[in-house]
């Protein structure tokens, strides 16, 4: 039921600065609400949520010798979870 919303936790040099004041990253489908990916995070990794940012990322431009070709633009959300609260990334 929740694959249908989000895809992967995002665990890169800046989203590591993030977590430190409780923010999480998450890439989610292009088809999700703030409403949902917060009751998705509440259920799979048991935290309470209080802000949930959205933003699409776009495609950008790539060549390969002379083709010029796009990579997909996808969804990314940013998850600001309550004071003292924190996902346990295995």
């Amino acid at each position: 039921m929740y694959k249908d919303i989000i895809n992967t936790l995002i665990h890169t040099e800046k989203s590591t600065v993030q977590e430190e004041k409780g923010k999480f990253l998450f890439w989610v489908k292009k088809a999700a609400t703030k409403p949902q990916i917060k009751k998705a995070v509440e259920d799979i990794y048991k935290v309470s949520v209080t802000k949930v940012n959205t933003c699409i990322v776009p495609a950008k431009a790539k060549r390969v010798r002379q083709q010029l070709g796009y990579t997909s633009d996808w969804k990314k959300a940013v998850v600001t979870l309550k004071e003292g609260q924190k996902i346990e990334i295995k």
